[in-house]
């Protein structure tokens, strides 16, 4: 007997009657198979996000909203007022005698390392001896009410002894104060390239930072179980991550710890690292005090104390031909980390490798500073440094089509990737699906771009206030973890008898719709519907050692590990039945809700139920690790990314000269996302990407005053974009090519690229006011364009 009919079964052998009366009705004829042909999909269809009508009702459950158990108590943080200072003591005496209050938890109460256990060990629990930014938190005050323990915590008296503190990356530059030591990556001699350029430009640039403004703020509540277990619900990118550093501080394995996140009110990158700080401040109270433990920091708080976007500061030289080819650059960039690493060092290196964005370097010194201050410890944010690394190419390349007197457009694509020698970027990796020049091409047709500028150019001439801007800027983004260990994933597939289909993967869901994902590339596997498949809350019980739901890799590493689970599934049902009917497995098709064999066509509910009967498995794990990735750390070559995704964008803007306002006017996307597994998910990626980019360089400045307070920390002082900044022009069209690389479902990521889509908005900005100014002179703009920043500009 071979193997498929060993997995069928022979009916004479089984006893149980209820098999046999399975079997037998497997053995009645069944209607014929139709022709082969390709299978309805569920996947590259716009399906509704999967949570979708949950949340429009109210419904969805997210962490503030679990039931609290009986006992539960709240916490509230206790915040430095210093940027720098020796930590003498804490006074909690008023605190503790208020109503309702608990405990005060400090430093002491840690029972395991008083040290975060992330990489690079440098950031403690709770400030300890010193304090190094305004908003560090010094301890936690434990109520039995959230409003109780908020009050308790403002009458905590920390005495602190202030230290001179830097505050900023200047000043931190010339005190060689850095938290990680700086990188250095060079390819030809860029200097003997300046010396030999027909022109030479120098420059300078300010970008600021970023807060992430989730609509969930950072929460997490700590349960104790029973034999010194602990469930932990966090809003978190990276449950594995909170499991670790609660087990480290708890000073247990992360076998005891359980972490689980059914869905985020956002992310962004704010809650890959800082969300673990709120869940190991519960999990040492809850520890204390043998009780539950819920921590919501209001948006003031979490402001002060959570990171932000990197700020840069950037130097360059740039030397380059008549056509406005560079041939030579010097660059150093200096990032603003604040007082720990945190994710700074591989934040820095992707704005190394994105330092090119779309543009063959050929004789290039890039230096990277990463540099320590006395502010909050600046952490992931969409695009994971990419932006700030585009940024400064692009605002190059426009200086120099404006000292040229060319159309900034020609510049940039004289200075594309090309082929042969012009394919290669600076840290050695070689560009093999390169759509630039077309992706350009056609978005210039359909943005009629020359026609606009023409039109633009009429404008301003007979416009003394309003002047009008546009800007054609192209995007290569590489898609992977530069911390190569990242770049695997793990999936469980779940198919009951009923027919029904659990996927559960290590991925987190924050908005971004990759459970929908999931569970489309499932039901395409299984030949099932999509309402048959339920995506699962992330959980380390579950599936172990999971990688942070970063890096635009969610889809391309979870989807493709369930993928596998559910095909593990498939060919066991396949096999299955193949030896039903006398058949090869490989002849055996699943689509449209049955499950297809040259004889005979069975519902897939009644072959579940079949396989059961005969004790076929019907789960599996599956896993996947990106191909190829491989680079060297210290000195940044190699290939770190599996692709790159691309995309254009053209923006119009116009800005009053008098008071420096400027509104985004019309705005036309060309954006490749391969194929897509959800068009209308891809779409409000690329539409929620943009416009949070043209926040980042527009509207959301950051201040801090000259003690190191963060003056911006509420809606009231801090502008993102709201529904009235989106043009009414605002058109998105995507790239009609699968990934050429063996991605699942031949799709791209469509995270993070979008974002930088909105430099476009900047370069339109300069364009508008180099206007304003006339003459060939570079536009110096500090990021963001506020009102007082465009005018500064226009002034200068």
């Amino acid at each position: 007997m071979n193997a498929a009919k060993d997995l069928a079964l022979s009916r004479d052998a089984v006893a149980d009657p209820e098999v046999k009366a399975a079997n037998a009705r497997a053995a009645t004829p069944r209607r014929k198979a139709p022709a082969a042909g390709p299978a309805p999909q569920v996947a590259g269809r716009p399906k509704f996000h999967e949570s979708a009508r949950a949340q429009v009702a109210g419904t969805a459950t997210y962490v503030d909203d679990i039931p609290e158990i009986r006992g539960t108590l709240h916490a509230a943080p206790i915040l430095s007022t210093v940027a720098h200072g020796r930590l003498l003591g804490v006074d909690a005496a008023a605190a503790l005698a208020m109503p309702g209050v608990r405990a005060v938890i400090l430093a002491r109460d840690i029972p395991g390392d008083p040290m975060l256990g992330n990489f690079a060990h440098d950031e403690p629990v709770l400030a300890q001896d010193t304090v190094q930014h305004i908003g560090q938190v010094i301890g936690v005050v434990v109520a039995d009410s959230v409003m109780q323990a908020r009050r308790a915590a403002r009458q905590v008296v920390c005495h602190i002894e202030a230290l001179p503190a830097i505050l900023d990356v200047h000043d931190a530059l010339q005190a060689q104060s850095y938290v990680l030591p700086p990188v250095f990556v060079k390819r030809g001699d860029a200097a003997q390239a300046l010396k030999n350029a027909a022109h030479v430009m120098h420059g300078t640039l300010e970008v600021g930072g970023q807060e992430h403004f989730y609509l969930e703020g950072q929460v997490a509540y700590v349960l104790p179980q029973e034999q010194n277990q602990w469930l932990v619900y966090s809003s978190t990118q990276h449950p594995g991550e909170v499991q670790h550093w609660v087990a480290h501080a708890l000073g247990i394995d992360n076998h005891a710890l359980r972490v689980e996140c059914r869905r985020m009110g956002g992310g962004f990158g704010g809650k890959e690292t800082q969300a673990g700080h709120l869940a190991v401040w519960s999990a040492i109270a809850a520890h204390k005090l043998h009780r539950p433990v819920k921590l919501r920091l209001d948006r003031d708080d979490d402001f002060m104390i959570t990171g932000k976007r990197h700020s840069f500061a950037y130097d360059y030289t740039v030397g380059f031909d008549d056509g406005g080819r560079i041939t030579g650059l010097k660059l150093m960039m200096a990032v603003n980390c604040g007082f720990s690493a945190d994710l700074s060092g591989p934040v820095a290196d992707r704005a190394v490798f994105h330092a090119d964005n779309a543009y063959f370097l050929e004789d290039v010194e890039i230096a990277s500073y990463r540099c320590k201050t006395h502010m909050q410890s600046n952490t992931a944010f969409r695009g994971f440094g990419g932006p700030q690394g585009m940024i400064v190419i692009e605002t190059i390349l426009g200086d120099i089509a404006r000292q040229l007197g060319l159309d900034p457009l020609d510049v940039r694509r004289r200075n594309l990737y090309g082929i042969e020698k012009r394919n290669v970027t600076h840290y050695q990796m070689k560009v093999e699906d390169n759509i630039l020049d077309q992706l350009l091409s056609k978005l210039e047709l359909t943005a009629q771009y020359r026609r606009r500028r023409e039109a633009i150019s009429a404008w301003n001439a007979g416009s003394p206030v309003i002047k009008r801007g546009m800007a054609l800027t192209p995007v290569k983004f590489g898609i992977s973890f530069t911390a190569t260990l990242f770049n695997q994933a793990g999936a469980l597939v779940h198919v009951y008898t009923d027919g029904s289909v659990q996927v559960n993967h290590g991925g987190t869901e924050m908005g971004q719709g990759l459970n929908t994902k999931v569970a489309q590339i499932v039901a395409d596997e299984l030949g099932v519907a999509f309402e048959q498949v339920l995506a699962t809350a992330s959980d380390t019980g579950k599936i172990p050692n999971a990688s942070a739901t970063a890096a635009s890799a969610g889809t391309d590493l979870n989807a493709r590990a369930a993928q596998y689970a559910a095909r593990n599934v498939r060919d066991n049902l396949a096999q299955f039945v193949a030896g039903l009917d006398g058949c090869d497995a490989g002849a055996v098709r699943f689509a449209g809700g049955e499950v297809l064999t040259p004889g005979s066509a069975r519902p897939f509910t009644e072959v579940v139920k079949l396989a059961h009967a005969n004790r076929i498995q019907l789960w599996s794990d599956g896993f996947y690790r990106t191909p190829k990735i491989h680079y060297d750390k210290a000195t940044l070559t190699g290939r770190p990314f599996y692709y790159f995704a691309y995309g254009a964008a053209c923006t119009e803007v116009a800005i009053d000269t008098l008071t420096g306002e400027s509104r985004v006017l019309k705005v036309d996307i060309l954006h490749d996302v391969g194929t897509s597994i959800n068009p209308a998910i891809d779409i409000g990626q690329i539409e929620g990407g943009f416009v949070q980019g043209m926040g980042w360089l527009t509207t959301e400045q950051l201040v801090w005053n000259d003690k190191g307070l963060l003056t911006t920390h509420a809606p009231s002082t801090y502008k993102i974009p709201a529904t009235g900044d989106v043009p009414e022009h605002f058109k998105i069209e995507l790239w009609p090519e699968p990934n050429r690389e063996d991605n699942v479902f031949g799709s791209k990521a469509v995270g993070e690229p979008p974002l930088m889509l909105a430099i476009s908005v900047y370069e339109a900005l300069r364009d508008a006011i180099a206007s304003a100014r006339g003459g060939k002179k570079g536009v110096r703009l500090t990021a963001p364009a506020t009102a007082e920043n465009v005018l500064n500009s226009l002034r200068a």
